[in-house]
């Protein structure tokens, strides 16, 4: 039993009641922590959204010099092409400044030429556009019969691999922040060091944090998988239980490893440093706004081993590929081993004033 200072007596268990509710409190009256929370990944994803959005077919804007009169005439025949006919000094300004993908030109024997920069993905698209279009309108016969059947379906857009993403980096700085910068607050303001001359349990005050660390998880991921949806059309091809589990370990696992930051830091500038050293890696390579298979080889097996890879990656196959729980065993050990071997050896660090 826990007694208080007004004489009423408490279980652990309403003291534990009692500290979830207190810090459930200087959450939302705090507007930061709304804004960080709630209207930051929301305005994040509708600006990555927008300009990496799908578009319609691009148009290859081409110029013919005036040599290539019968090419021009073919090519403005052909749907997604922007032909002018110009002259040879005309054509070359175009395309020294970018204003079109390709020049044509020809000889007085007919034979074409494709003048283009091949380093620029778009011209050499533009060059293998314009070819197809000219060997067809000379008579080209294709051996194989094939036929176009373009798909666009939800789940393999940009903002369709975005929004786990967002959800597991608000996750990871919620953790961090919301369980790092707060303790070395109180640790600043002596409160903590006030707290341990109560009867109050201290793994009561630890396990409060994790507690309301659990309860935001819900929301954050309630919230902006909601948003997803109703702004974009994001399936959620998995079972909800099944996201709501991963956001349940994350939020343990990033709330872990914020109280191992925050175990010693005196200062607001040292946590925050810290939280910037151990954030910015996993910003950058565990894939949040592009696949972490863009790195080099050697490195992608420590980027495997990074929780937020490890979370971003679980989320998007429940999410975009309907994955069972069961078959992100992996990922899920990598979150179990951060959140536990952070939380004892935070534990064995933490100074409570």
């Amino acid at each position: 039993m826990s007694s208080l200072t007004d004489g009423r007596h408490l279980t652990r268990g309403d003291a534990l009641r009692t500290l979830c509710v207190s810090r459930f409190r200087q959450f939302y009256r705090e507007s930061e922590v709304i804004f960080w929370s709630f209207l930051f990944p929301i305005g994040l994803s509708i600006a990555l959204g927008a300009a990496f959005r799908n578009r319609p077919v691009v148009t290859v804007p081409v110029a013919v010099t005036t040599s290539a009169t019968s090419a021009a005439a073919a090519l403005q025949g052909t749907p997604g092409m922007e032909v002018a006919v110009v002259s040879e000094d005309e054509a070359a300004r175009r395309l020294r400044v970018g204003r079109v993908d390709i020049v044509v030109t020809a000889d007085a024997k007919g034979a074409v030429t494709y003048r283009f920069d091949d380093s620029r993905p778009e011209a050499a698209m533009a060059r293998l556009r314009v070819d197809a279009a000219l060997q067809k309108a000379a008579g080209r016969t294709d051996p194989l019969s094939t036929q176009d059947q373009p798909v666009r379906e939800a789940g393999s857009r940009y903002i369709d691999f975005l929004i786990p993403g967002i959800l597991g980096m608000n996750l990871m700085s919620g953790g961090l922040w919301g369980m790092g910068f707060h303790l070395v607050d109180l640790r600043i303001k002596k409160l903590l060091k006030r707290l341990v001359a109560t009867p109050m349990h201290r793994a009561d005050f630890m396990i409060a944090q994790m507690v309301i660390r659990v309860v935001f998880a819900f929301i954050e991921v309630t919230f902006l998988l909601g948003f997803g949806w109703l702004a974009f059309g994001v399936p959620v091809r998995g079972s909800i239980l099944a996201v709501l589990a991963l956001a349940v370990l994350g939020a343990l696992a990033f709330g872990a490893i914020g109280l191992l930051v925050a175990s010693r830091a005196t200062t607001i500038e040292k946590v925050s440093g810290l939280m910037n050293v151990v954030m910015m890696p996993m910003f950058i390579c565990s894939g949040t706004f592009f696949s972490a298979d863009r790195f080099p080889a050697f490195s992608k097996p420590f980027i495997q081993l990074l929780p937020l890879t490890a979370l971003n990656d679980a989320f998007r196959a429940v999410i975009l590929e309907g994955a069972t729980l069961a078959s992100q065993a992996g990922e899920l050990g990598v979150l179990a081993a951060w959140g536990v071997v952070s939380f004892v050896v935070g534990l064995r660090l933490f100074r409570w004033s």
